[in-house]
């Protein structure tokens, strides 16, 4: 079997963390630069990565989290946190990047700034949140295969209240809000759940061909 697959068919949603296992710092590099590549819409990558490992911080994130152990058990706790607003800032300081790592001059790219800009900028509120959000799951698939890659366990998380996490961590001030969440670390040999087997639509369920 091909070894993607096998890894994917390894990783699970881990439910009870051995908050004795740490992440090396080598790995824990691995899985930022596996976000820090991750795709999104224009590149744009609208939203920032909190590695939270202060223990005392964590304690206050776990009730706002509905009380899920994993949030002080595992090794990391990871808090994807998108943009709310999407303005003209974010959108020049990406071109500008574009521009130093590339090589190119500003006037260059000031076609595809302006046509981001027109797509972006008109949208409502509301919508440019959601965009931004969205944004985070493709970030946290690339951590879950990056994960799964080094047998590291991640359980990714939309069961917590983002008001409060967003209050704890200051995210309001910031102008973001606490989308994901994803407990890194090593399973306990008592979960129970590592040993169920995956349950997925077949094939011929899930996929239909035009």
């Amino acid at each position: 079997m091909n070894t993607f697959i096998e890894k994917q068919n390894w990783r699970y949603a881990t439910k009870k963390f051995d908050a004795t296992k740490k992440i090396t710092i080598e790995d824990l590099d691995f899985l930022k630069e596996a976000i820090r590549l991750s795709s999104s819409s224009y590149g744009l990558q609208p939203y920032k990565v909190l590695i939270i490992e202060n223990p005392e911080l964590r304690a206050k994130i776990q009730p706002a989290a509905w009380g899920q152990s994993q949030i002080v058990d595992a090794s990391h706790l990871v808090v994807f946190a998108n943009v709310t607003e999407i303005a003209e800032p974010e959108i020049d300081s990406y071109v500008q990047n574009i521009s130093a790592t590339r090589n190119l001059p500003l006037e260059a790219l000031s076609g595809y700034a302006d046509f981001m800009k027109s797509k972006i900028l008109s949208l409502s509120p509301e919508f440019k949140n959601t965009w931004s959000a969205k944004q985070t799951y493709l970030a946290m698939g690339n951590l879950l295969n990056a994960a799964a890659e080094k047998e590291i366990d991640v359980t990714p998380m939309e069961g917590f209240i983002p008001e409060q996490v967003n209050e704890i961590l200051g995210l309001n001030k910031l102008g973001l809000n606490a989308s994901l969440i994803a407990t890194i670390g090593y399973r306990h040999t008592d979960d129970d759940t590592q040993h169920y087997k995956k349950v997925r639509k077949s094939q011929e369920e899930l996929f239909i061909t035009l």
